[in-house]
């Protein structure tokens, strides 16, 4: 390769890694450092100094209740909300794959307007459809003698699970929709001269195929998911069962600016970048060897 090739490369890399390292690593880096130094107060409390304090915020952030328990909540709305979520954007892909005429264009456009409504407006939207004054669902179900209220302790989590699914289906069906667009019309046409049907098809040709876009968009929905923070933090003003510390990154925020402990946030803040990775990249090295295996057989 020519040096005015390699040149050219990397001035055209060059705003994405000056993006990557002032938004990625540089906080990243920030945190980490932070997570070893704490306020040592004395007096009054007003000011006070930094000192070194090892390992101690780790010790503390391990034995937070509400981060623990946040981490929990996560992992039980990821393992329930992103396979539904998964599965009904695929679903929607084959069918829009499997429609003609100018009927795509429309549900491709009506499935993605939801990502286009902005988090907090989604989550505002949605709570006034939750609130059991102002729901048409609630007044509905109480019609037919089902009370519900979708901001009580036993429903909030589903509730703001069908808010992200709402948000993010409509996105995850198009990356699917443009991986099946990709697969050659040859294979259809073979698969139909050997008598498979438009069931055979999708389920022997188009699903294997598009399973690097479906592994993709597990590894970002698992990502988003730990994450969690817009949706709960805004109906947090509408339900008395979500708290300040209801999901990871809630927590967080409450130890750093609610109680001022920069130091146990921030070590908080890493051992969730390290359970984020360890989730995302475990998820990766197991679909790399199921596909491996599959490849081989």
């Amino acid at each position: 390769m020519r040096r005015s090739q390699r040149r050219a490369i990397w001035l055209l890399l060059l705003p994405f890694l000056v993006l990557f390292v002032f938004s990625f690593v540089v906080p990243l880096v920030y945190a980490v450092v932070e997570s070893f130094f704490t306020e040592q107060r004395s007096g009054l409390g007003i000011g006070g100094e930094r000192v070194f304090a090892g390992f101690v915020n780790y010790v503390n952030a391990i034995q937070k209740t509400d981060l623990l328990e946040g981490v929990g909540r996560v992992l039980v709305f990821g393992i329930v909300q992103v396979p539904l979520m998964l599965l009904t954007a695929l679903a929607l892909a084959l069918a829009v794959d499997a429609l003609k005429g100018n009927y795509p264009k429309f549900v491709r456009l009506s499935a993605f307007l939801p990502y286009a409504v902005p988090g907090v407006i989604a989550a505002i939207l949605w709570a006034f459809l939750y609130l059991p004054g102002t729901s048409p669902f609630v007044a509905a179900l109480a019609n037919v003698g089902i009370d519900v209220d979708f901001l009580s302790s036993d429903v909030v989590l589903w509730s703001i699970a069908n808010i992200v699914t709402w948000t993010w289906t409509g996105y995850n069906m198009l990356v699917i929709y443009s991986a099946l667009t990709g697969i050659p019309q040859e294979l259809y046409e073979a698969a139909a001269i050997d008598g498979a049907g438009a069931w055979r098809i999708a389920w022997s040709i188009k699903i294997p195929l598009v399973a690097p876009a479906l592994v993709l968009t597990t590894f970002f929905s698992i990502v988003g998911t730990v994450q969690l923070y817009a949706e709960p933090t805004v109906l947090k003003s509408y339900s008395s069962a979500i708290t300040s510390g209801y999901t990871p990154n809630m927590a967080v925020q409450d130890v750093a600016f609610g109680l001022n402990n920069y130091g146990v946030a921030a070590a908080m803040a890493v051992l969730l970048a390290l359970g984020t990775f360890v989730l995302s990249f475990g998820f990766l090295r197991v679909a790399n060897v199921i596909t491996a295996r599959r490849a081989a057989a």
